[in-house]
């Protein structure tokens, strides 16, 4: 695979739309002239990821993590630099042009690439088998059509059929050229001690599984013959791209649907999943049979807070599945439920009706989660027993607990206490008690204290920074470079006369001439970068360039720099004028400046201070004195200059 030409990176970059690409994994809301949403990175409740598309980046403040529309798909998706392009070039048609590459380049080939084109070719050779090959037709299509499944549904949903057979797949794979390493690392066939490959679905129905960007990560396999003696349903093992705990099937045609619904139901199965969708519902995901786990409710925050789980008449199911619900209210979620008739599933019910109607029924029999769940915790014959009485009261205050809004749990509160026949001091007493329990178990788990740390803090109040946050001097300076570099500007030389240059030709010739580096190290590979090209070139790198870098440590820190999370009011409906930067430029980088070499002096004072000290040579000690008394004459000269200045 050859590398993309920089013509054509630049065409994709012009061509992608950033709150498009992100729109698609995130529910992104309008605010001025930027979009905010849930970070799709963290755990958190109150928005603080940001799309701007003036400036063509994205920023989150919760993770630290920001850049380019290729940052978040390598973020968010886990894509190589050249794989995020060649996605965006998906996206928007653009036809890409490669370079020759190096042999080295050429043998350097991820392993998870590999894996997602053995499920690639899978999924092209399921359909295949099951469309064009005779017993495919017989067996495999008559079953999805059996189902009631139309060739639009069977189309968009990538439904196939494995051929009979031990190692029919594994033949066909390794014919069109794909190693048997990767054949087995998807779990699409199983080695034997013998080194032979055998297929793992052969005679199955095969239902693809998407990761949230479409690919295909796994696969789940229903067998067709009546005397089989094995499982109904299998599932492709987990591996380096399939975690199963992490994906929700029907997540990558449903996500649009959720996002504008701001809803998704949850139901159990593929099948469950396939006629709702065909019945209207779109906004229908899967959980694969499996208790639902936080990484798949994190995946369904990021597109809405609302969801409405479908139940059949199983009371077992039902009871079991209470342990997902509580996940869901821990994270902040709404939780319904829609008890369907006795005898019905999600996949009959959809059957059973037209869309209008399904969607009726959906709507009309959506119950509160704490309605629904006291009504499957008790029935007639144990109504009157104290005991059962007082677990159901228990179960549901449990349930309640879980809530993180305090509002949201007094309401409930009151509600349960009114359905249950118990006065509500009694729930808010259990509420505290099992909060409370909670709580002190929280603690245990805590790690030690940080020894360093202020005794006299408490505890909860104290906050450990991801990473070391750069200095306020530091980082003015480069957002100066960044947002203002090309300005042009005013300043007297050291001849006295007035000069007029760009603002990054006085900061860069500036500090590099007085030998300065910035400490933070993000920002001095910017600096250098930049100082390099204009020492070459005489050109001004712009935040364009650095928002588009191919590192991505590089793109986030030019996505921090140019993101504001807060912005100033309108004060000029109060008649209360606030200049901005750019009307006093200027003043404001000689300032920024003065500042940066200010407090780089005044670490090598801090650092002369502890060489004075250990010095017992008076020679040594007197010259050492001399630059110590030179330093701080230069920094008291700076600081008279910044009085003039500020």
């Amino acid at each position: 695979m050859g590398l993309i030409s920089p013509a054509t990176i630049d065409r994709i970059l012009d061509a992608a739309r950033i709150e498009e690409v992100v729109g698609e994994f995130v529910t992104l809301k309008r605010s001025g002239g930027s979009f905010r949403g849930l970070s799709p990175f963290t755990q958190e409740k109150t928005p603080s990821f940001y799309v701007v598309p003036s400036k063509g980046i994205f920023k989150c403040f919760s993770s630290g993590k920001g850049g380019s529309v290729v940052t978040f798909l390598m973020e968010h998706e886990q894509l190589t630099y050249p794989d995020a392009l060649r996605w965006l070039a998906k996206k928007y048609n653009v036809e890409i042009e490669e370079e020759e590459s190096t042999p080295e380049q050429d043998a350097v080939r991820d392993r998870r690439e590999s894996m997602f084109s053995v499920n690639a070719f899978a999924l092209k050779q399921f359909s295949e088998w099951m469309w064009n090959d005779d017993h495919g037709r017989a067996v495999g299509l008559a079953y999805v059509r059996e189902r009631g499944f139309t060739d639009e549904t069977i189309k968009k949903f990538e439904l196939g059929f494995h051929l009979e057979g031990r190692d029919t797949f594994a033949k066909a794979a390794l014919k069109a050229g794909y190693q048997s390493e990767f054949l087995e690392a998807t779990g699409l066939c199983i080695k034997r001690e013998t080194g032979d490959l055998v297929d793992r679905f052969w005679g199955r129905a095969m239902f693809p599984i998407h990761s949230l960007s479409g690919r295909v990560v796994g696969f789940g396999g229903r067998v067709l013959r009546s005397d089989a003696k094995t499982a109904k349903y299998l599932n492709s093992p987990e591996s380096e791209i399939y975690h199963k705990s992490q994906v929700l099937y029907g997540l990558f045609q449903a996500k649009q649907s959720i996002s504008r619904a701001n809803k998704v139901y949850l139901v159990e199965g593929y099948t469950d999943v396939i006629s709702m969708h065909q019945g209207g519902v779109h906004n229908v995901v899967s959980s694969s049979g499996t208790a639902l786990t936080l990484d798949q409710i994190r995946l369904i925050k990021r597109l809405t807070e609302h969801v409405t789980l479908l139940y059949d008449g199983d009371k077992a199911g039902i009871r079991a599945s209470f342990r997902g619900i509580d996940l869901l209210l821990e994270e902040g979620l709404y939780v319904r439920a829609v008890p369907l008739p006795v005898g019905e599933d999600p996949d009959s019910l959809a059957r059973s009706m037209d869309s209008e109607a399904l969607n009726t029924y959906l709507t009309e029999h959506e119950v509160d989660f704490i309605q629904f769940k006291v009504e499957a915790l008790t029935d007639e014959g144990q109504a009157q027993d104290p005991i059962r009485r007082a677990e159901v009261v228990r179960d549901v205050v449990q349930s309640v607990a879980k809530i993180p809004n305090a509002i949201l749990r007094e309401v409930y509160l009151r509600d349960s206490a009114q359905r249950l026949g118990i006065e509500e001091r009694s729930l808010y007493a259990e509420m505290e008690r099992i909060r409370g329990v909670e709580l002190k178990n929280a603690s245990q788990r805590r790690p030690e204290r940080d020894p360093y740390e202020d005794p006299n803090v408490p505890e909860m109040q104290v906050q450990r920074p991801q990473a070391p946050r750069p200095l306020a001097v530091e980082e003015a300076l480069i957002k100066v470079l960044l947002q203002h570099g090309s300005e042009r500007i005013k300043w007297l030389g050291p001849d006295g006369l007035e000069h007029e240059d760009a603002s990054a030709a006085l900061i860069l010739d500036d500090v590099s001439g007085d030998e300065l580096e910035f400490a933070h190290p993000p920002y001095q590979r910017m600096f250098a970068e930049m100082l390099a090209v204009w020492q070459a070139e005489e050109r001004i790198l712009g935040p364009e360039y650095f928002v588009r870098h191919e590192d991505p440590s590089m793109a986030a820190t030019a996505a921090e720099c140019l993101t504001e999370r807060h912005q100033l009011a309108d004060w000029s409906r109060k008649s209360i004028y606030i200049g901005a930067v750019e009307e006093q430029l200027s003043s404001h980088v000689h300032e920024c400046l003065l500042r940066f070499k200010e407090h780089r002096l005044e670490d090598r004072i801090k650092e002369l201070i502890v060489e004075l000290g250990a010095l017992t040579d008076e020679a040594e000690r007197q010259a050492k004195m001399t630059e110590f008394m030179n330093i701080q004459a230069m920094r008291n000269a700076l600081r008279a200059e910044l009085q003039r200045v500020v």
